[in-house]
């Protein structure tokens, strides 16, 4: 049964968050039949807009208000690896992504398949985009997931409300492009920190403080030793460090990261966020903490959603309606954010590499959004199949899975961003072995993220995508080598520094302030 009042109060939020993402075309407004104005907002995201941007669209996402507790409600120390892994991406950001930045906007680059083409050819160009397409599936369809938990917690006929929701995202994201999550983001972050400074302030005394809340989450850990632990136990140290390196690796590889960093308007920006954005660090470590007040509250798992009801459930528990109808519409709003954001990713980057290249090289720009815009709306229901046919015992599988897929990707963005040695048919090679590994290990543990090396008594289990990584990092670079002794044809394969410094900046871009010592710059790159 729904209780009125909370669903009268979540449907007037969500509403109104809405309307104010179909107003955020006029929202430093352009010519929004260009892609650069669709889909990166003109560039011309400012500091403030671009931390909510980030930290909103990319970190803070469903995945950490609905898989992440429902993780540490489940399995214990294993669910706060978030922690460890978004502090990684902060060095990450100010070093390796103000470079991409840098290149990108010189270039007129709007996704790093743009970038790829250019450095290393046509073929690995498309796979790059093939990737970031397949890889953003599964990370759309967590939130997707997420709307559909707080939907069904507040007893809302789920189908219909998750159409009406899916229609309003597609409505706004049409009609603004990434001028409405960034705008949403603002509102959506600020509504995140409320729910979390009230469920702190309110819940910990009402289950006996949080000396009594550890206790129980210790019995618990006594009690099921097999699946849930308070701290990691030796096994599971090999486990936890690749999986935090192959996180923070993959983070800034997925598209919809890539698109927001591409719109903001200088790599300062990126670099003032990369000292503010630790800020969203401890809000998912105050948020992995509810997954323990909901051990202590006695929140029974779902028949449906199993674990991953653990926060709406204890939300609506100890909230008045009216506020567990705030705390809902945040989550869901939480969810759209970056769902949006990730099918206009997607969406940049098969227009961009793959319609435009093959299938209309002289399609305008105003075909350009409207292909996007078309694609946005089938990203989503890619993303659907996700929900259907994968297991969501633990939701958060699915952004790892797609992790496995786009640090396949690494070795020609980011390494590349910095030597062009690696061959373009190792690039492509290595690749398609990272692929096929990982895949295959996902499927060998039955969409498990970690797969055991090694045989008989000794196994070190690892995280499957960075095994797959090093299994592509390690044959790109023999076939590299071998190649480049036996074949003399690097003028083929490589852009010299002087040829590169010597193109005009591409259609769209801009020459910037950070580019003013060209040659040095250029060439470093």
């Amino acid at each position: 049964m729904s209780n009125w009042e909370t669903v009268v109060v979540f449907v007037t939020i969500f509403v109104a968050i809405t309307i104010l993402g179909i107003r955020a075309v006029h929202w430093r407004a352009g010519n929004i039949y260009r892609l650069t104005e669709w889909g990166l907002a003109g560039r011309r995201i400012g500091t403030t807009a671009g931390w909510f941007l980030l930290g909103g669209g990319g970190l803070y996402t469903a995945n950490a208000f609905i898989s992440i507790p429902g993780l540490v409600f489940a399995k214990g120390a294993q669910g706060f690896y978030t922690v460890a892994y978004t502090t990684l991406l902060y060095p990450l950001l100010f070093v390796v992504l103000s470079r991409f930045w840098i290149v990108a906007r010189h270039r007129g680059y709007v996704t790093a398949a743009d970038f790829v083409r250019e450095r290393f050819g046509k073929t690995i160009s498309l796979l790059v985009a093939l990737t970031g397409i397949l890889a953003t599936m599964p990370y759309l369809a967590i939130q997707i997931y997420g709307i559909e938990i707080a939907i069904a917690q507040m007893g809302l006929p789920v189908d219909l409300a998750l159409g009406i929701a899916f229609l309003l995202l597609l409505l706004s994201t049409c009609i603004s492009g990434l001028r409405a999550p960034a705008l949403m983001a603002i509102i959506k972050d600020i509504m995140i920190i409320i729910v979390l400074l009230v469920a702190w302030i309110v819940i910990p005394p009402r289950l006996g403080g949080l000396g009594h809340i550890f206790a129980i989450v210790h019995q618990k850990a006594i009690q099921d030793p097999a699946t849930f632990s308070e701290t990691l136990s030796p096994v599971q140290y090999s486990s936890y460090t690749t999986l935090i390196l192959g996180s923070a690796l993959a983070f800034f590889l997925y598209p919809h990261m890539l698109t927001a960093i591409c719109s903001v308007n200088s790599h300062k920006v990126l670099k003032r966020n990369a000292l503010l954005l630790p800020f969203y660090t401890l809000l998912i470590g105050m948020t992995a903490l509810l997954g323990y007040m909901a051990i202590a509250a006695g929140i029974p798992p779902s028949p449906t959603y199993e674990t991953n009801i653990a926060l709406p459930a204890l939300f609506a528990r100890f909230f008045p309606a009216w506020f567990a109808g705030f705390a809902f519409a945040a989550i869901v709003i939480c969810a759209l954010v970056p769902a949006a954001i990730m099918s206009i990713g997607v969406a940049n980057l098969f227009t961009r590499n793959i319609y435009r290249e093959y299938l209309r090289p002289a399609c305008n720009e105003r075909e350009e959004v409207n292909v996007a815009r078309a694609t946005s709306f089938f990203v989503k229901c890619g993303a659907l199949l996700f929900i259907l046919f994968i297991p969501t015992t633990f939701a958060n599988n699915l952004q790892l899975i797609g992790s496995v897929w786009i640090l396949q990707t690494l070795p020609a963005v980011f390494i590349g961003l910095y030597t062009r040695w690696f061959h373009r048919r190792a690039l492509v090679i290595g690749w398609i072995a990272g692929m096929i590994v990982g895949t295959w290990m996902v499927i060998a543990q039955h969409f498990v993220s970690f797969y055991p090396l090694g045989s008989g008594t000794l196994t070190i289990p690892v995280y499957i995508g960075f095994a797959a990584l090093m299994v592509n990092l390690l044959l790109t670079s023999i076939l590299t080598a071998v190649i480049r002794i036996f074949r003399e044809d690097h003028a083929q394969d490589m852009t010299s520094p002087a040829d590169f410094e010597a193109r005009p900046p591409a259609q769209g871009a801009s020459p910037i302030p950070e580019m003013a010592t060209s040659r040095r710059s250029l060439e470093q790159v």
